[in-house]
């Protein structure tokens, strides 16, 4: 029964992943949405996971111009991503801005431009005809409707309007944490058929995610969303790093510089709540749990008040050591004692572990050697 429940919701949701179609040079990507939705927060991620993930060249374009500060914003996001903004401080004139910024595009060599609109804190005729005249002007390849999952009915509603005006391509659901906001991403899928193309997971510009019906399916029943989490751990790991820290385990030299490197590779993944929550039976468990995203401050914090040699070295660590990393990191000596243990049981794990699968390899070469054809060692 789970099953059918399953496979209905992700067919309700629209059953695959749905992808930007970016044929054009550049390419255009037209934003719209209510005032407060995410739009320019959103803009910036996109920007961020196309030049990162896709190695493309974008552009992001200013067209927002009544909202104050609104400028400033998108040039604040586009410098944290290191994506060039086109802005025209006087103009207001947006089908103007739009055409001037596609022919800086032009000339600079980026292959994609990302237009930020104006939203209203509700629907409107002049908003209305304003984006509608934008988009008649610049054809985009892709226009995509930012809406804030937490507005519930009023997002399907939002939704629909902005449809019936602008024949939208693509939803964005923005702040979708854990599993608690997949009935927006049902009904408005529903109600406008149109894919729901990326969901935003958190403040950072990391969190952005591909919409895939079938892991929401996953979140809505509670089932969690591995995939997702190993998709996130993956974005974050570094190959020639993991082997430098096999070797250092399987000698023993696991230190507090690569606790710390760790740390930094976890809080890169996004929000600790939405990442505790795709783990199967996890999410319904925290629920009402109020996770901390600062939960790492006080380790962080102890490590750092570390001399380079006492983190190198661990066993070093003596009482009157203890008690001045205490004072230095603004904790008490039980705190720094229990990170310490913890420190040292999570190293012996990790040596046992390594030393166990190293071990199977190792058998697992032995008997290999005996086939028939295999090459000997």
């Amino acid at each position: 029964m789970v099953k059918i429940v399953h496979d209905e919701l992700a067919e309700l949701m629209g059953g695959e992943a749905a992808e930007l179609h970016l044929n054009n040079k550049p390419a255009i990507i037209l934003m719209s949405g209510l005032q407060g939705s995410g739009k320019t927060t959103f803009s910036g991620k996109l920007a961020n996971m196309l030049k990162t993930k896709q190695h493309k060249k974008p552009l992001l374009v200013a067209c927002d111009v009544y909202r104050p500060a609104a400028i400033e914003q998108l040039k604040v996001v586009g410098e944290q991503v290191g994506v060039p903004v086109y802005s025209e401080i006087e103009n207001k004139d947006v089908v103007a801005i739009a055409n001037n910024a596609i022919k800086e595009a032009k000339a600079k060599g980026n292959d994609v431009v990302i237009v930020d609109t104006a939203g209203r804190l509700a629907v409107d005729e002049e908003m209305m005809n304003e984006i509608s005249n934008l988009k008649n002007a610049i054809n985009p390849d892709e226009t995509l409707f930012v809406v804030d999952s937490m507005t519930g009915q009023d997002a399907v509603n939002t939704a629909k309007e902005f449809n019936d005006r602008l024949d939208f391509d693509g939803v964005v659901l923005t702040k979708l944490d854990g599993d608690t906001r997949g009935g927006a991403a049902l009904s408005i899928r529903t109600v406008v058929t149109k894919p729901i193309k990326f969901v935003g997971t958190g403040e950072k510009m990391e969190a952005i995610d591909v919409f895939h019906p079938s892991r929401m399916a996953d979140r809505i029943l509670g089932m969690g969303d591995i995939v997702s989490l190993v998709e996130r751990a993956q974005e974050q790991f570094d190959e020639e790093e993991a082997r430098r820290l096999q070797k250092k385990i399987q000698k023993n030299k696991f230190d507090f510089n690569d606790f710390l490197g760790q740390i930094e590779q976890i809080k890169k993944m996004g929000n600790l709540k939405d990442l505790a929550s795709m783990i199967p039976g996890v999410g319904k468990a925290i629920k009402d749990v109020d996770i901390d995203d600062n939960a790492f401050k006080g380790i962080e914090a102890i490590i750092k008040s570390m001399t380079p040699k006492e983190r190198t070295n661990p066993e070093i660590l003596n009482q009157s050591r203890r008690m001045r990393i205490a004072k230095g990191s603004g904790t008490n000596i039980q705190d720094v004692n229990r990170l310490i243990k913890q420190f040292d049981q999570t190293r012996k794990m990790m040596k046992l572990v390594t030393g166990t699968n190293m071990a199977k390899m190792a058998g697992m070469m032995g008997k290999m050697k005996g086939m028939p054809g295999m090459p000997k060692f």
